[in-house]
């Protein structure tokens, strides 16, 4: 059996071209997961420069994970006692890539980079595996995003025998897209905790983008039975945490 590792999901503002400002966001979660014994904290798609495709936005702040600036980034989140799971916008060989990096201790474990892209998201490079890792006996994966709305990358990450799916995500939309899929990410997330007996853990900004955009999140945990456990308010930065590995069924877990 597992050991128990308690999951921080952080539902946080919207930072756009200022790494700084999201690394000191990243510390003030890891503050607070201190005082929660919080051993893993995911944080949002593209979340260290901020969600923008643009090929503007893209050649300013996206990172070479191998370059001297991400291992500068490395040791001043080294301090943070938690394993990171963040969004980064990558540059790899002249390819730009939507990527989550898994980080400890000053190190980077691995990263996963984005396989099913919106229409929207051209100026990226599709990544092609699906990599899993181990903390405290517990292996999770990642899906960011829309790929939770093809079953199959969920599929790819439970058929080796993961017990936890990381989904990284960014829902700052137009106000009248926002609203038509506020109430519809949650339920095709369960679907994907279902199907593949995983734990879901979800994180995503939000606030208000000027007048015309909004994001409402969700940054949520949903159980392998598809119940929510865990859930951030509405429109409120915070972190939503449960315990995963011994933890059982809704009703019987000591969640939240």
């Amino acid at each position: 059996m597992a050991e128990v590792m308690r999951v921080g999901a952080c539902q946080t503002p919207e930072i756009l071209g200022d790494v700084g400002a999201a690394v000191q966001c990243i510390e003030e979660f890891g503050r607070e997961a201190d005082q929660r014994d919080v051993e893993l904290l995911l944080f949002p798609e593209c979340f260290l420069q901020g969600y923008l495709v643009q090929e503007q936005h893209l050649d300013a702040h996206a990172m070479d994970l191998r370059s001297a600036s991400f291992a500068a980034l490395l040791r001043r989140v080294g301090r943070i006692g938690q394993t990171l799971v963040l969004g980064v916008i990558e540059r790899r060989a002249g390819q730009y890539f939507n990527s989550a990096v898994v980080v400890a201790g000053g190190e980077l474990l691995g990263v996963y980079r984005k396989t099913h892209l919106m229409p929207g998201e051209s100026l990226f490079t599709p990544g092609q595996d699906y990599p899993t890792f181990e903390v405290k006996g517990v292996l999770f994966g990642i899906n960011i995003c829309s790929d939770t709305r093809v079953p199959a990358a969920a599929a790819a990450v439970a058929a080796q025998g993961a017990q936890l799916l990381l989904v990284p995500a960014q829902n700052m939309m137009r106000r009248a897209s926002a609203l038509h899929w506020k109430d519809r990410h949650t339920p095709i997330r369960a679907a994907r905790a279902r199907e593949s007996g995983m734990w879901l853990v979800s994180a995503d900004v939000t606030g208000e983008r000027g007048a015309d955009r909004i994001g409402y999140g969700p940054t949520n945990i949903i159980s392998p039975q598809g119940e929510v456990v865990a859930q951030v308010a509405e429109m409120t930065p915070g972190m939503a945490t449960a315990d995963i590995g011994r933890c059982e069924p809704p009703g019987q877990a000591k969640c939240g």
